[in-house]
């Protein structure tokens, strides 16, 4: 009787301690699921945002087809990555080739906006104006809600890695989740030469 008496308590702190660390990880896992949420939004109202920016520029750039193609096409890449990456937003693979699809779409549409430096008459278009001033405002959120996104990613990693929680990690299934990285190279990151 005594064997039990003591094995009884014992197995009920196991027991009320992986329940306590299964729901702290459900908890931090639902924090990613919000950040990616809120990633989501920001790239939503981008991939908005960029067709009317579009519409503005070609009565302006009619000679400029190509670039204008490059960003319908990059903006529709960017749209089927996003896709992907929000049906499973811990995949690596998916948050990876999403933010090599938004640094293409950004590449272009940096080409498009400096196309339009080149037509004072687009440039001084109002609608153009206040579309180029809502794709930065919305950059600025979207970097905000990646920081964020990282954040609960790291904080989870921490706890699934974490000895004596990684045990019910593992028992539970939960694995590290993929940070949103930066898909720079090593030549663009690098500062810049200037030469007088």
């Amino acid at each position: 009787m005594t064997a039990l008496s003591i094995l009884f308590p014992i197995l009920a702190a196991l027991l009320i301690w992986g329940v306590l660390v299964y729901n702290r990880l459900v908890r931090l896992r639902n924090l990613i699921a919000n950040a990616w949420a809120q990633i989501d939004v920001q790239l939503k109202r981008r991939h908005d945002l960029i067709p009317n920016l579009v519409q503005v520029a070609e009565r302006y750039l009619k000679h400029e087809h190509d670039t204008l193609q490059a960003v319908i096409a990059a903006r529709g890449q960017a749209q089927g990555l996003l896709d992907a990456a929000r049906a499973n937003p811990a995949s690596a693979a998916a948050i990876s080739a999403l933010a090599a699809g938004e640094t293409a779409l950004m590449g272009s549409l940096g080409r498009l906006l400096a196309v339009a430096e080149n037509y004072p008459e687009l440039k001084a278009d109002q609608t153009m104006r206040e579309l180029s001033e809502e794709i930065t405002s919305t950059e600025n959120r979207v970097g905000f809600a990646r920081q964020a996104y990282n954040d609960a990613v790291l904080d989870l990693n921490n706890a699934v890695q974490r000895f004596p929680d990684v045990l019910v990690a593992r028992l539970t299934g939960f694995a590290p989740a993929a940070p949103l990285e930066s898909t720079t190279s090593e030549a663009e990151r690098a500062a810049p030469q200037v030469h007088f």
